[in-house]
């Protein structure tokens, strides 16, 4: 059983950062793929990045690499995710999701596959 908690959303204009966390309860943290997505109003929940176990692998929306850069300190058992140059296209609620698998393949892109969710924490960029 894993629990996450999300903080870090916020209200912020246009070009500016923030950066989320989440951090995990669980017995073991190893070896959990970790994988963001967010989700605007009347929109599906798309994916954002996922990072593997080691952290010395992540996967990145495409039209999102460049500005969003995810990484992990398992010593803390967090993640977090450093937005950057954000977009009032960012607006959205962002989820912390966790999957005792592989970052291999092409899995960790959907919503689906992922068993353990946090409540998500609201990013609100304005223009």
């Amino acid at each position: 059983q894993v629990q996450l908690l999300e903080s870090g959303g916020g209200l912020v204009q246009a070009g500016g950062s923030l950066r989320l966390s989440c951090a995990a309860a669980a017995r073991a943290f190893s070896p959990y793929t970790m994988g963001w997505f967010r989700q605007a109003p009347g929109k599906e929940r798309e994916f954002v990045a996922a990072i593997s176990w080691s952290g010395d692998r992540t996967e990145y929306a495409k039209s999102l690499q460049g500005r969003f850069t995810l990484s992990r300190d398992n010593a803390k058992i967090t993640v977090y995710l450093q937005m950057n140059s954000l977009k009032p296209e960012d607006t959205a609620a962002y989820y912390c999701a966790a999957e005792p698998q592989s970052l291999t393949g092409t899995w960790y892109s959907s919503a689906r596959n992922y068993r353990y969710w946090g409540q998500g924490t609201q990013v609100t960029v304005s223009s």
